[in-house]
């Protein structure tokens, strides 16, 4: 069985995009809109998932006394809390 290619965020938004787009024009039967739909969700979570992937990648430098230090961006959000 041939592995699934890992489909790129753009890619992703793209294809959500024109999934909407064929929604809100409205002329697609019920039933390839309940699939578009369908599709749409899996691309929306798929969105996410990348972009909470990236978020935790990103790092901030932070100057605490003329020091730069590295810090997760996560970090910050946990503490906003």
């Amino acid at each position: 069985m041939p592995a699934k290619k890992e489909v790129k965020f753009e890619e992703a938004l793209e294809r959500l995009e024109n999934i909407v787009a064929s929604l809100e024009n409205g002329e697609a039967p019920l039933d390839e809109s309940l699939a578009l739909f369908e599709e749409g969700v899996k691309l929306v979570k798929l969105c996410n998932n990348k972009l909470e992937s990236a978020e935790e990648a990103v790092k901030q430098l932070i100057n605490i006394d003329g020091e730069f230090i590295e810090k997760n961006f996560s970090e910050d959000l946990e503490n906003e809390n």
